[in-house]
């Protein structure tokens, strides 16, 4: 295949459900314009220079940083909610279904316009002047975004070189810069809820004088008019483990496997394989015999790795009612513990935080715990509490293999719409089906209960922030809760 797409584009979809040895050597050949193979005893090598294009689900999963960084741009597509620009869409799509042929003539001569002007451009390439001006906005830019990658740099300069001699230009000016930089510090660049204080010293800050005013459900001294940042405490916790359904029903009588097998990494020689790898078995009686008559001792398996990891879902009440007796120090180091005692290799991890009038997603689905662990650490606290929010951007988040972990103490004062904000986030919740763990994070002398009946609604398992180190560990079974929820 890289022989093949030598000169030309190789277009990869659903990049990051690719394994990741095989991913790995996709990048060093794109980079290194090389392809080494060396297998079995056989060595080979070819060109392999060519445009690497590709594309994914993030609900999915995400690559790899040290990956994801090596594509130089990337964008973001969504598909139009205008109506007339649907409409069109659609018109076009079924002019080529009745007859492709008319269809490629209709549009082959802007096709031809714009494959003219690609050739104009890489003439010009080598001439595009980029002044130290430019490059000086580039670095700033990328700085002020605190990536470190020089692979970010890099692409932004080469890319604005590219557009200016798209656009027939002598040399960069700032507007190709702007058009170019958030397509390369889109996949770079993350918001992890992070404030700009050192961490020694937490800042403090005085809400807006238009700041919602303080409800009956919220304690007096839940600190609503400041927004703070509590560095973690230490809590001992349980691991989670969990435990998953092989299999999902198709109709009445039939089952398929819920997850894919995973990829093959290698073989081994065994007597009683449980997945014949026929290829390593014919090699082996080859070279042990010469024949192509395997015996039992020749017989190889293939050993594959995991298909795919638990996504840990964190959604994490960051409101004022947390500030009271500096309660979320004791939230953001459950939920550190929690999730170190239970990550491994090839799971994942994403968190939602809602405060104010909404939530929001300050770490997107990513495999690298580090990651989370800092934006546990950097949540702001105060406000309101807009679980209801935070429910319903919890659907959009589930995938076969979640975990849900909800963080609250219940007081919701936030509706998505007119209705009462605390029967809003139990009607969303009833929709939840995934296995979920409700962590009551109620002071002890102010409960009002309702952490424990939103895990009922949710039919999670409950526990109270206090009794945590209580607890020896929590198996989760998802085939006692039907998966409903899946992204389109």
């Amino acid at each position: 295949m890289l022989s093949e797409a030598h000169g030309g584009v190789l277009y990869v979809d659903e990049v990051n459900l690719l394994p990741a040895h095989l991913g790995d050597s996709l990048l060093d050949a794109a980079s290194s314009g090389v392809n080494l193979v060396e297998r079995e005893g056989f060595s080979a090598s070819h060109a392999a220079e060519f445009v690497l294009l590709g594309s994914m689900n993030p609900e999915e999963g995400t690559l790899r940083p040290q990956l994801l960084d090596r594509f130089a741009l990337a964008v973001d597509i969504v598909a139009s909610l205008d109506p007339i620009e649907r409409q069109i869409v659609v018109e076009q799509r079924i002019a080529f279904e009745r007859d492709p042929i008319r269809f490629h003539s209709d549009w082959s001569q802007m096709e031809e316009q714009f494959r003219n002007q690609v050739v104009r451009a890489r003439k010009l390439l080598a001439d595009i002047e980029c002044s130290k001006d430019i490059l000086a906005q580039i670095s700033a830019a990328v700085c002020e975004k605190g990536v470190r990658s020089l692979r970010a740099d890099l692409a932004a300069v080469r890319a604005s070189i590219a557009y200016a001699a798209l656009a027939g230009d002598a040399s960069v000016q700032p507007h190709h810069v702007a058009a170019i930089l958030p397509l390369v510090l889109a996949h770079r660049a993350h918001d992890r809820g992070r404030s700009p204080a050192p961490r020694h010293q937490p800042q403090t800050q005085k809400a807006s004088s238009d700041s919602p005013s303080q409800t009956p459900d919220e304690p007096l001294d839940s600190t609503n008019g400041l927004e703070r940042i509590f560095a973690p405490r230490e809590v001992e916790t349980f691991a989670i483990r969990a435990s998953f359904e092989d299999t999902v029903k198709r109709g009445i009588s039939t089952s398929a496997q819920a997850l894919q097998p995973g990829p093959v990494v290698s073989a081994r020689r065994t007597e009683t394989p449980v997945e014949l790898d026929l290829r390593a078995t014919l090699n082996h009686v080859v070279l042990e015999t010469g024949s192509a008559q395997p015996r039992v001792s020749d017989l190889h398996e293939r050993v594959r790795n995991p298909s795919s990891g638990t996504r840990y879902l964190f959604v994490i009440d960051s409101s004022g009612s947390h500030a009271a007796q500096e309660r979320m120090r004791l939230v953001k180091g459950a939920a550190s513990t929690l999730l170190t005692r239970s990550f491994k290799n090839g799971d994942e991890v994403a968190v939602i935080v809602f405060r104010s009038t909404s939530a929001q997603v300050v770490l997107e689905p990513t495999r690298v715990l580090h990651e989370a662990i800092t934006a546990f650490e950097y949540l702001p606290t105060g406000g309101r509490t807009p679980l209801a929010h935070a429910l319903d951007l919890t659907q959009s988040y589930l995938t076969r293999t979640t975990i849900l972990i909800l963080l609250t103490d219940g007081r919701a004062n936030v509706s998505l719409g007119a209705g009462d904000p605390w029967h809003e986030a139990l009607e969303i919740a009833s929709r939840i089906r995934t296995p979920a763990l409700v962590i009551d994070t109620e002071s002890s002398n102010q409960r009002l209960g309702r952490p424990r009946e939103l895990a009922e609604v949710l039919s999670a398992q409950y526990v109270c922030l206090d009794d945590l180190a209580l607890n020896d560990s929590i198996d989760f079974v998802l085939q006692q809760l039907p998966f409903t929820n899946c992204p389109n």
